[in-house]
């Protein structure tokens, strides 16, 4: 299908990124992934490249190019033909941005230079143990202490979790209300779990996070210390499309593995994709992945009109993430007991697919959003 939303300077800007993920990071993917974590140094060269805070102000070394279009290129690029697991999306996309717009100028330029350089990486902290997608059941919490803020709790799950040399940490700071904390390597408390194992993803970093009693100065708040919740879901319907943008990657690139697999693999003298029931899968999975990604695209120009609402955001990263799930499920069939061998690439695509209707809010929670922007919920109901 072609793809009208792009001009020429994308194309060029895709080609670029494509010969970055090739060189930079493909060769290295199998050591990462048995490693459990991508080398510190892929995300300078990817600073070094231009990859990274696109959006990010002159001032600090960014392109100052508010145009979503660019990091679409890049994560599709990074799912095509980098490694998934290699997270730079939640780097530029999902965590600067909260630095950028609630940080003090003390700390913007203290750490957004070292941010699109790739030399600091970062993180966010929202998840705990038995929380799980309702940020209203944080425990962590940050009390008043002097001119600036002591931080004691735990997270969990988080994604860079080793890597990070800064990580945005939810907390709560009074009965409702929770704040934003950047809080940075080497500070006294501040402790990491070791690297969780995980299904997929294998490449990427997790871990648990500690603070005890970390003493967070006032320049590390991000905005109004009790308004951390109406932050986080001002950013949350970017990072669902980011979250779908990667998802709808991934499924066109498990089409595209399956289709040259099937087309080749042979069985009862013919190949498996001419069989009329494969086929017909093929057909309408294409069909489907195609569309969503019309829409995918369209939602990244309202993004950039400032016009994405939550309820879209929401709808797109559960109908990409649904469509990523059957395109593995059906690739690794289609492949037969190779797909069951982690040599295969759609093995990897499949593991590394189930996180993505769990993370950025279960896709029961956006369920939720887009039932009650409907109107259909009983609070609003006669």
């Amino acid at each position: 299908m072609d793809r009208l939303i792009f001009e020429e300077e994308h194309d060029l800007f895709r080609a670029s990124a494509a010969r970055f993920m090739a060189a930079e990071v493909a060769p290295h993917a199998q050591r990462w992934r048995r490693e459990g974590i991508v080398e510190r140094e892929v995300y300078r060269k990817a600073g070094d490249a231009g990859l990274l805070c696109l959006w990010a102000d002159p001032v600090h070394g960014g392109a100052g190019v508010a145009d979503l279009r660019f990091d679409q290129i890049v994560i599709e690029e990074n799912v095509r033909g980098g490694e998934p697991g290699f997270y730079l999306h939640l780097h530029s996309n999902l965590v600067a941005p909260y630095i950028a717009a609630l940080g003090t100028q003390a700390l913007r330029d203290r750490l957004m230079p070292h941010v699109i350089s790739g030399e600091t990486i970062l993180a966010i902290a929202m998840t705990e143990a038995g929380g799980g997608s309702d940020l209203r059941a944080i425990r962590t919490r940050a009390v008043r202490e002097g001119n600036g803020w002591r931080l004691t709790g735990a997270k969990t799950y988080i994604s860079n979790g080793i890597l990070a040399d800064a990580v945005v940490v939810a907390a709560r700071t009074g009965d409702k209300a929770l704040g934003l904390f950047v809080v940075g390597r080497g500070m006294a408390g501040f402790e990491r779990g070791g690297k969780l194992g995980k299904m997929g993803l294998a490449a990427q970093d997790t871990a648990e996070l500690f603070f005890n009693d970390v003493q967070v100065p006032a320049d590390n708040v991000l905005g109004d210390p009790e308004a951390g919740l109406p932050a986080l879901m001002r950013f949350l319907a970017t990072e669902r499309l980011i979250a779908a943008i990667a998802s709808i990657a991934a499924a066109q690139t498990a089409l595209s593995l399956t289709l040259d697999f099937a087309t080749t693999r042979t069985a009862f003298g013919r190949p498996v994709a001419l069989f009329q029931h494969n086929r017909f899968r093929l057909a309408a999975l294409r069909s489907r992945i195609d569309a969503a990604q019309a829409w995918i695209d369209q939602l990244v120009l309202l993004a950039n009109a400032s016009r994405l609402t939550p309820e879209d955001a929401a709808a797109a990263k559960l109908v990409a993430s649904e469509l990523e799930g059957e395109a593995a499920d059906l690739g690794v069939q289609l492949h037969g007991g190779a797909g069951y061998m982690d040599e295969y690439r759609i093995s990897r695509i499949y593991t590394d697919a189930r996180i993505s209707r769990i993370f950025a809010g279960s896709n029961e929670i956006m369920l939720e959003i887009i039932a009650r922007g409907m109107g259909l919920d009983e609070r609003g109901l006669p």
